[in-house]
C-alpha cells in the first residue's frame, strides 16, 4: 500500500511514517513502476504503527522501540532479555499510570474547587460573584 493509505489506515500522518521509516520501525519496498519514487508499505505496518503508537504514549523511546522491534525479528536474542526488557518496561508503565491515577484526583479536586469559586460557599453566603 502507498503511503497515503497507510496514513489513513493507522490515523498518522505521512512525516510521522516517513520518520518511523527512517528510525527503523517500519519498513518499505520501493514501488514497481520505475518512472517514480513511491514506496510500497506491507500490510503488517498497520498493526505495527498501531503498537507503536501505543508503545510511545505509554513511555516507549523510539530507541527502545528500535531495540524491542529488532529484536522480535531477530532470529537469535541471546544478547537481548526480552523478558527483563520487557518486565522493566511492564513496571515503567505501571508507574505511569499510578501517577496518571494520582495526577487525576488532583484534577477532580481543582475542578471541584472551581465549581465553587474557589473558596467555601458557606464562609461567605451572602457574596455573589
Amino acid at each position: 500500500m502507498r503511503i497515503g493509505e497507510l496514513a489513513k489506515r493507522s490515523n498518522l500522518s505521512r512525516d510521522a511514517i516517513r520518520f518511523y521509516e527512517r528510525n527503523g520501525l517500519i519498513r518499505s519496498d520501493p514501488g514497481q513502476d520505475d518512472s517514480n519514487n513511491y514506496r510500497d508499505y506491507p500490510e503488517d505496518c498497520v498493526p505495527t504503527l498501531d503498537m507503536i503508537s501505543e508503545a510511545q504514549a505509554a513511555g516507549f523511546t523510539i530507541a527502545e522501540l528500535r531495540l524491542f522491534l529488532q529484536q522480535l525479528d531477530a532470529a537469535s536474542t541471546t544478547e537481548f532479555d526480552g523478558e527483563a526488557f520487557l518486565q522493566q518496561k511492564i513496571e515503567e508503565v505501571e508507574e505511569n499510570i499510578r501517577r496518571s491515577h494520582r495526577f487525576l484526583e488532583t484534577l477532580k479536586a481543582a475542578k471541584a474547587a472551581l465549581a465553587f469559586g474557589g473558596h467555601d460557599p458557606s464562609a461567605n453566603p451572602g457574596d455573589a460573584d
